[in-house]
């Protein structure tokens, strides 16, 4: 089988979207079949291009025997409205100058990651030149997110955006997606055959969690993520008392939102909140085995968005503190792998600190919890397997109708 796997974002970038299209990437590669990556000069999260790919307009690569073409884009990690959408059309048209050599390989899939929406018409354009089936794989809705977090309003542009959406879905071979939210959405837009792809977690890299870690006195609490408006940290840090209850909270991480952490951080010292750079992949379950307890915030409810960080928390053991509601909230509920509050109940999020940080026996048993529900269910090496088998399947399947 041959796949394209077109997206704006990719490895050497960190990110559930980066990490899971590596892994998929491997497993495929693993299992013979030929995998090209189409993807833009790595920039995420600062918004800015590497300084090894700088100055590039277009490069070829291999990571691990995976052939992968970058081309330029306008980088940016703005939390302005025109920014953000100039660098998703900018990829969106350059990643149509890989039509020759997708034509060349004569893909059986193109596999594209959305968001942006708008890649999903290049994804569109390619598989007619290629003829090749296009799989849509949607992490968040748009432009019904877009909206939800205040970007967008109802209107003439949200009306076209939300046409393109259901014309993609209901053009293409497959539709996948993160979240049985997800699926409902693209079901009930048009597309014809959809498949439950959560990103999960690789629970091998997180096996060594296990052995006890020696811990600084106290009781510390991290955050290791993109800071965003989504997340909100900043209106975490203004309005909980991590002094007062006798913890520190360490934050990880990059985004549109770390100025303006680090600013209020510098005129309101001695918080017991401290902002460290942003780690890379491969050191985030060693990060995470130095704490107590991890935040994961969503500020309001984002229909269909699961963050990829619940099944990292449960793969190193660590309980969750989920300051959101929806699909995140259910799983963490039904795992018992930690404690909710809604969207911004910043009272309901200093109670459930109070009452993780008392009860080590409730920490213990949310740790014990969260391993056994990460290995059983979200295991990202068993959830591709399944989602190759699939495609091959299916590929088999197509083959049978046109002979």
């Amino acid at each position: 089988m041959k796949i394209v796997i077109l997206s704006q974002y990719f490895y050497p970038e960190t990110g559930a979207p980066q990490n899971r299209l590596l892994e998929l990437s491997r497993i495929f590669q693993k299992n013979n079949h030929e995998v090209l990556v189409i993807t833009a000069m790595p920039n995420y999260p600062k918004g800015r291009i590497y300084d090894e790919y700088r100055n590039k307009l277009a490069c070829s690569e291999i990571e691990d025997g995976i052939k992968i073409n970058r081309y330029i884009l306008f980088a940016s990690n703005s939390s302005k409205k025109i920014p953000r959408i100039i660098s998703m059309l900018s990829f969106s048209f350059t990643s149509l100058f890989s039509v020759f050599k997708i034509r060349r390989l004569k893909p059986d899939f193109i596999f594209v990651e959305s968001p942006p929406l708008t890649l999903g018409i290049s994804a569109f354009i390619l598989s007619k030149f290629s003829g090749s089936k296009m799989i849509m794989n949607v992490s968040d809705i748009w432009p019904l997110s877009a909206k939800e977090l205040g970007y967008m309003s109802d209107g003439f542009l949200y009306k076209k955006l939300e046409s393109l959406e259901k014309f993609l879905y209901k053009r293409s071979f497959l539709c996948t997606g993160q979240s049985e939210e997800i699926i409902t959405h693209v079901k009930n837009s048009g597309a014809k055959n959809t498949y439950l792809f959560r990103n999960g977690v690789d629970v091998n890299r997180f096996a060594d969690s296990e052995l006890p870690v020696k811990k600084e006195a106290g009781f510390k609490i991290v955050y290791a993520g993109l800071l965003g408006v989504a997340q909100g940290i900043l209106d975490i840090i203004k309005n909980v008392n991590f002094k007062a209850l006798n913890c520190e909270f360490h934050i990880y991480g990059e985004g549109a939102e770390r100025k303006q952490v680090g600013d209020y951080l510098t005129g309101n010292a001695d918080t017991n909140i401290f902002l460290h750079e942003s780690v890379n992949r491969e050191a985030i379950p060693e990060l995470l085995g130095k704490f107590d307890c991890t935040i994961i915030p969503l500020v309001s409810n984002i229909y269909g968005a699961v963050p990829s960080k619940i099944y990292e928390a449960m793969a190193a053991g660590l309980p969750v503190l989920f300051s959101g509601s929806g699909e995140g909230a259910k799983i963490i509920e039904e795992s018992r792998t930690g404690l909710v509050n809604s969207p911004r109940d910043f009272d309901g999020l200093t109670k459930n600190i109070s009452e993780i940080k008392d009860n080590t026996e409730l920490r213990q048993a949310m740790s014990v919890n969260g391993k056994k529900t990460a290995m059983e269910k979200f295991d990202r090496n068993k959830l591709i397997s399944d989602f190759s088998d699939k495609l091959v399947e299916l590929q088999k399947n197509f083959s049978d109708v046109r002979n």
